[in-house]
């Protein structure tokens, strides 16, 4: 049986992050924490922070990322965790910069196309989000 958690752990924010190679999109996954599924960088929205702003903090923690995060939400997705339903934020972000260390360096990164992404991650509406940032490209 899962404990609840504090009501504002069910409010998380996180990045797509993305890049322009060769004149295609690419988008950043990564692990989950044990290493069995792809995701993006996400967490609970921490209360000092903006939503952006604490998606920034995720992926510099969990990808050992570093770039711009759009201000705007590009889209949101739900999932339940800790008997209860969790609503993610999503925003883009241009990489700017991958560190060889990072906090959670146990997770793995891997660039892909947004086709390639849809097929790894789970979340269907998440898979939505990820076409979309491709659309605003091309």
């Amino acid at each position: 049986m899962s404990k609840k958690k504090p009501q504002y752990f069910y409010q998380q924010s996180g990045v797509i992050p993305y890049k322009i190679e060769n004149n295609e999109l690419k988008v950043l996954l990564i692990t989950s924490r044990k290493g069995k599924k792809w995701k993006i960088p996400k967490g609970i929205v921490e209360p000092a922070l903006s939503p952006s702003d604490s998606a920034a903090k995720e992926a510099f923690e969990e990808a050992g990322i570093l770039g711009k995060v759009d201000k705007a939400e590009i889209g949101s997705y739900k999932y339940f965790k800790w008997g209860g339903e969790i609503s993610v934020s999503l925003f883009a972000m241009k990489v700017e910069r991958e560190l060889d260390t990072w906090e959670e360096d146990f997770r793995h990164r891997k660039w892909v196309t947004p086709e390639e992404a849809v097929v790894l991650v789970e979340e269907t509406e998440l898979r939505r989000v990820i076409l979309r940032l491709d659309r605003r490209f091309y």
